[in-house]
């Protein structure tokens, strides 16, 4: 089976690579020339766990190409999947179709028998029909149908999701194009993966309505550990208490700074478009937006505390950036909402990630000091903060921070340590909910 990605982002490099790795053979597209030199370099221009080895074993087997030329893939395809990005649109929240919709008028006019279009990117509701139509209007005599395929990856863990995921969701409209790709999920059929055949709106709902569920989570603990340390409880004890039921769940119920990444945000504010447009009502993820954004604010409030409300000339050890461990994606993470009002105030702030550094340069006030040892962003330091739960943050040598700090603050903002073992070394101990 002939597959055609377009776009090599975060979605559409992993799935093109997975798709390689059941068997078919698959071209990668994007007009970022620079990208693609990379990749036929041997080079992974993002960092996921376990996905270079994947790239270079399937282009070592030939079922896997890269190209930024899109007529030299498209005649030959049997599916074509377009995840390009669908950032929101500054100051709207509208998802920005922009590209996905340009990807459909480039592949139309190199359409070359039955061929299956496929929205792999997160889109709102409508999005297929208008593909379709455009297609339609760019090249009157193609034969095709467009689907929904919507990708429910987590950063850090999409390999094993797209191997083994809970589901795959599947809008068409036609039964050749649900054959087809039964035909390309066939590998799944091994461990009875199932796959929900839906209509195009459902699908593209769907991933919405998950994303927005799973930020509710998050919102909410975030909120009740705002009540529990108000009330003296602890909130991981209330946490493991809500997750011991089976119509709740353990997964999501974990406190922390708010949530971050490439999906949530966006993918939140999006719906929340889409039902203004609808003239349906959304409050409960108005709401959730809401206590995301409070709970930053909650943590700069922490942070500042433990200095002495004054941060002025203080020095902050940062041990975290990006939105969350084993990525290196920098977007909307806590870092960006937390660190530059700090700095702003004449904060001195250290700061190091496993492997954000490099995005951060991008992203975050030039003031910032990277420090490629871990241990040295306590230098001096008047307090240290965990800003994302790396794994090389988890048993740290807390006697040496101590030792090379100035003052004597510690602020866990992933309530990764007990309080009794980092109080017992002489700090001040700051966490959340507890």
């Amino acid at each position: 089976m002939n597959v055609v990605m377009i776009g090599t982002g975060y979605v559409g490099l992993v799935s093109g690579t997975c798709f390689a790795e059941f068997g078919a053979n698959v071209v990668c597209v994007d007009v970022d020339k620079n990208k693609i030199a990379r990749l036929n370099s041997g080079e992974v221009p993002i960092y996921e766990p376990g996905l270079e080895r994947l790239v270079n074993n399937n282009v070592a087997a030939g079922r896997l190409k890269f190209t930024d030329e899109i007529a030299d893939a498209v005649g030959a395809a049997d599916l074509i999947f377009i995840a390009v990005g669908t950032p929101s649109r500054r100051g709207e929240g509208f998802a920005d179709l922009t590209y996905v919709y340009e990807a459909a008028k480039q592949l139309a006019v190199h359409l070359q028998g039955y061929t299956v279009i496929v929205d792999k990117s997160t889109v709102p509701v409508g999005t297929a029909r208008n593909v379709a139509r455009i297609i339609n209007e760019t090249n009157p005599q193609a034969d095709f149908d467009v689907a929904s395929n919507p990708e429910f990856l987590r950063e850090g863990a999409a390999i094993s999701d797209f191997m083994r995921p809970d589901r795959v969701v599947v809008g068409v409209e036609s039964e050749r194009a649900e054959a087809l790709l039964r035909e390309l999920y066939r590998p799944l059929n091994l461990r009875e993966t199932p796959i929900l055949i839906t209509n195009l709106e459902s699908a593209e709902l769907i991933k919405y309505a998950a994303n927005a569920f799973l930020a509710t989570k998050i919102s909410f603990i975030n909120e009740i550990s705002t009540l529990s340390e108000a009330v003296g409880a602890d909130v991981h004890a209330v946490a493991k208490g809500m997750g011991m039921d089976g119509r709740i769940g353990s997964k999501f119920l974990h406190p922390g700074p708010g949530y971050g990444g490439s999906c949530f945000p966006k993918d939140t504010q999006a719906l929340v478009r889409i039902a203004q447009e609808h003239g349906v009502g959304s409050r409960i993820v108005e709401a959730v937006i809401e206590v995301n954004a409070a709970q930053k604010a909650r943590m700069i409030k922490k942070i500042r505390g433990a200095l002495g409300n004054d941060e002025a000339g203080k020095v902050i050890g940062v041990l975290g950036l990006t939105f969350k461990p084993e990525t290196d994606d920098m977007r909307d993470s806590p870092a960006l909402s937390i660190l530059p009002p700090m700095i702003e105030k004449g904060a001195i702030v250290r700061a190091h990630d496993p492997q954000g550094m490099h995005e951060a340069r991008n992203m975050l006030p030039s003031e910032v000091q990277y420090c490629d040892d871990l241990y040295a962003v306590s230098e001096g330091a008047d307090v240290v903060v965990v800003l994302t739960e790396w794994n090389a943050y988890r048993g740290l040598d807390l006697v040496r921070i101590k030792n090379a700090m100035r003052g004597n603050a510690f602020v866990d903002l992933r309530n990764i340590y007990e309080r009794a073992t980092v109080e017992a070394l002489g700090f001040e101990y700051y966490c959340v909910g507890r």
